[in-house]
């Protein structure tokens, strides 16, 4: 683990009481010199994770055809801001705009992108990815500037903290993160207010900042006339413990290496839904990530990259194919929703 992390977090916790699983995850995740994702890139087959854009051009290319869709239903505006939060290596952008620029050469001529990316060597890495698009960097999204805008979040909305409540004996408690003969370990904290009726032991997550950004990100679309793709894994429901720690491509324990593993958790789609309506937007969705692609076409891409494909290839479309779609691969448990400015068309892959 990152030992000058964990070292500071049981100070905090040895001076001030237990931490809220929403300010650890916040330490082990953004801390300015040993949080993950301010020192790690470890996105692929060599890193912790590993996303959809890094298993098939297909998701980006895909991605990249239903924001010219988008675009023309906006009409068609000369410049156009394309947002991505959260992008990783720079692949998704990279395979977007390479099947923008063959479908709508006027789209992609509009396009003035910005990416929002808090990793140094992230930044470095799509700028070597998409330096013939000139993106520009922010660290969140409140620096991007006005205009029309279609934003893509991939997998950047189960990485924001969440707190959890615990149904105990006694009622509702907050779970906490405390310390046990130098180790850190869960705790149960204040009592708190009934979430929902669930039998005792369930968990129940909510994030604030999770709804703090999503709100912004939805004022922003209804009033500025935009949409944004959000893809995540995560259910209707807040209602699981779904806080969950990830490095090699393992599942670890998440109070084991702060700072040093993926922490993740799923998203509440019903909130993000609700948020969307409160803001004057509306949302499409959300539909599985595998019913998704379909619709957009995933069938008909891999069947012409498999022409040209030699048998190694072939194997590996398929493969790819496979992992994105499936209900036993990432195809429900990854959800796809579509939130729009008032007036447009719905969105492609979220008409029944």
């Amino acid at each position: 683990m990152s030992r000058a992390l964990a070292e500071e977090i049981l100070a905090r916790i040895r001076e001030h009481g237990p931490l809220p699983v929403s300010e650890y995850m916040r330490l082990a995740l953004f801390h300015p010199e040993h949080g993950y994702y301010r020192t790690h890139a470890a996105i692929g087959a060599r890193g912790d994770f590993i996303t959809a854009p890094e298993i098939s051009q297909m998701f980006g290319e895909l991605i990249g055809l239903w924001a010219a869709e988008l675009w023309a239903a906006l009409g068609r505006p000369p410049t156009l801001h394309l947002v991505e939060l959260g992008p990783g290596r720079g692949t998704l952008m990279a395979d977007a705009l390479r099947a923008a620029a063959k479908a709508s050469p006027d789209f992609r001529a509009a396009i003035d992108l910005h990416l929002v990316e808090i990793n140094p060597e992230l930044r470095r890495r799509q700028g070597e990815a998409l330096a013939a698009a000139r993106p520009h960097w922010h660290d969140d999204l409140g620096t991007v500037p006005t205009r029309p805008a279609i934003v893509i979040a991939n997998e950047f909305f189960d990485a924001l903290p969440v707190d959890q409540v615990v149904r105990t004996e006694a009622g509702w408690r907050q779970r906490v993160v405390e310390h046990a003969d130098g180790r850190l370990v869960f705790g149960h904290g204040d009592p708190v207010a009934k979430p929902a009726e669930a039998p005792v032991g369930s968990v129940f997550e909510l994030s604030p900042e999770r709804e703090m950004i999503a709100a912004r990100l939805f004022e922003r679309i209804a009033s500025q006339r935009g949409a944004a793709l959000i893809i995540d894994y995560g259910s209707m429901s807040a209602l699981g413990d779904s806080l969950q720690a990830v490095r090699a491509h393992q599942k670890v324990e998440p109070l084991a290496e702060p700072g040093d593993a993926d922490l993740t958790a799923h998203v509440d789609f019903s909130r993000l839904t609700a948020l969307a309506g409160a803001a004057g937007a509306v949302a499409h969705g959300p539909v599985p990530q595998g019913a998704f692609l379909r619709r957009l076409g995933i069938a008909a891409r891999a069947a012409t990259l498999l022409r040209a494909a030699t048998p190694a290839q072939k194997r590996d479309i398929e493969q790819a194919m496979r992992r994105l779609i499936e209900p036993d691969e990432m195809g429900t448990l990854f959800q796809a929703l579509a939130v729009t400015a008032p007036g447009l068309p719905i969105p492609p892959g979220f008409d029944v």
